[in-house]
């Protein structure tokens, strides 16, 4: 690999583990974080201090990002002192958050009229594929460009893929998040109907997960749902925000979605209820308030 630069934007649940494994991997990573601590963090694990996007982007020949939602990821590129006004042109620059694919063909064209290389990159695999380095990477852009980020893709994760162009990989990633909150909601209401039942839930998450019903979110969500455990690993704040890109996205398409739209109201609702902080398996809660079974 040769010496590599990369600039980290976004030090949360998802990019802090992200800008660590790539500084196991060899890289200098230098990380910026709206809160301080994050990146005192990455320090710890042998990162640099950016202090700001402009420092951390300075030097960069890679620019990844990972921050909440879609303004965020605006103002870190267009914004003064963002990423577009202070990077060198010619620097790749990978948005890894998940936002609107509108706002990311909009960057995507503002980066290369400024003469950046841009992709859209979200992914999926939670807290524990970020950990793990098992992220799925679903990328929108040029093939060249791609084939440039690919050794940090493959630093990140076990499964990066090139979509289509710019946007794409956002496309794919508000189809991932709503099949994963459908699994969750389903999930959930499998899980206390075995309770109303007095089935041993370990035992039978256990064998429907080797069947047809097996995936990987009963795999890593089962557990904690049976131990009501919803610290979290991806925040309902943030699918909410998601469902409302699949939600919108839909519309705008002409394209119906009766299940999903129903699974997004129930995920705003639990957001609502002031849950937002809680892990997207805390959908278990609404079935659980539903069927007179409220712990």
């Amino acid at each position: 690999m040769p010496a590599t630069n990369v600039a980290f934007i976004g030090l949360g649940i998802m990019g802090l583990p992200m800008a660590a494994n790539l500084v196991q991997a060899g890289y200098t990573v230098t990380g910026h974080n709206l809160t301080p601590d994050r990146v005192d963090s990455l320090v710890q694990q042998g990162g640099r201090r950016g202090g700001s996007i402009a420092g951390a982007v300075a030097d960069a020949d890679i620019v990844i990002t990972m921050v909440p939602d879609s303004p965020d990821v605006k103002e870190a590129m267009l914004g003064e002192g963002g990423v577009f006004e202070s990077a060198k042109p010619g620097t790749l620059v990978i948005d890894m958050s998940t936002i609107r694919p509108d706002v990311s063909r909009e960057i995507a064209q503002a980066g290369t009229e400024r003469g950046f290389r841009v992709l859209d990159a979200p992914v999926s695999g939670g807290e524990a594929g970020a950990i793990e380095a098992k992220l799925s990477i679903m990328v929108g852009g040029e093939q060249a460009d791609f084939d440039a980020a690919r050794p940090v893709f493959d630093v990140l994760g076990s499964t990066p893929v090139l979509v289509g162009p710019h946007g794409s990989g956002q496309t794919v990633k508000a189809a991932n998040q709503l099949i994963v909150a459908g699994n969750i909601q389903l999930l959930a209401e499998a899980l206390v109907f075995l309770e109303a039942h007095g089935v041993d839930t370990e035992a039978g998450l256990e064998v429907l997960g080797g069947g047809l019903a097996g995936s990987t979110v009963l795999q890593r969500k089962g557990k904690v749902m049976r131990e009501r455990d919803f610290k979290p690993g991806f925040r309902i704040a943030l699918h909410d925000k998601d469902m409302r890109i699949v939600t919108d996205s839909a519309r705008e398409a002409g394209v119906a979605l009766p299940v999903g739209a129903t699974v997004a109201q129930l995920v705003g609702a639990l957001k609502l209820q002031g849950d937002g902080g809680l892990d997207h398996s805390a959908l278990l809660k609404t079935v659980l308030q539903l069927s007179g079974r409220d712990e």
